[in-house]
């Protein structure tokens, strides 16, 4: 098995995220570096509820309680990667950033030159949960690294 020793992944805790991060934590070398990359859609943005939120201070404290609520789902995913990579002996180091996934990736992966970048599948039809989109062509047209796509468990 081929052993990296840059590797991305684009993980957000769903499961095929999480079946993304086995397969970035089993081909990563000893020492290897690993960089998570969480990207949380940029429609998120717009989530104010303002159909039922009819002032500003609602709207204020709405808005600081989803953006609580994310930060705390994401520091759990990354808590549980973490751990792994630690047990593992990598440098491991996580971003969150708010934007289009492919377009985060993309500039991620400029910035970080991996070797491998590794992302789960879509969610197959009828599975439950949000469906933000990874722009597949917009990904693999300027991708400048090998792709991985873990299959969804």
């Amino acid at each position: 098995m081929t052993e990296y020793s840059r590797i991305v992944l684009a993980s957000h805790g769903t499961p095929g995220g999480q079946a993304a991060e086995r397969a970035a934590l089993a081909l990563c070398a000893r020492g290897a570096s690993l960089r998570q990359l969480v990207v949380v859609p940029d429609f998120w943005r717009g989530m104010m509820g303002d159909d039922w939120l009819n002032n500003a201070s609602t709207r204020e404290t709405y808005g600081r309680h989803v953006e609580h609520q994310i930060e705390a789902e994401i520091a759990v995913q990354v808590a549980r990667v973490r751990t792994k990579a630690t047990q593992l002996g990598l440098n491991y180091q996580c971003r969150t950033v708010l934007g289009k996934p492919a377009e985060c990736l993309l500039a991620y992966s400029l910035e970080f030159a991996p070797e491998l970048v590794v992302i789960g599948a879509p969610r197959p039809k009828g599975t439950t949960g949000l469906r933000s989109r990874m722009h597949l062509e917009t990904l693999v047209r300027a991708l400048g690294a090998r792709l991985l796509i873990v299959p969804h468990p």
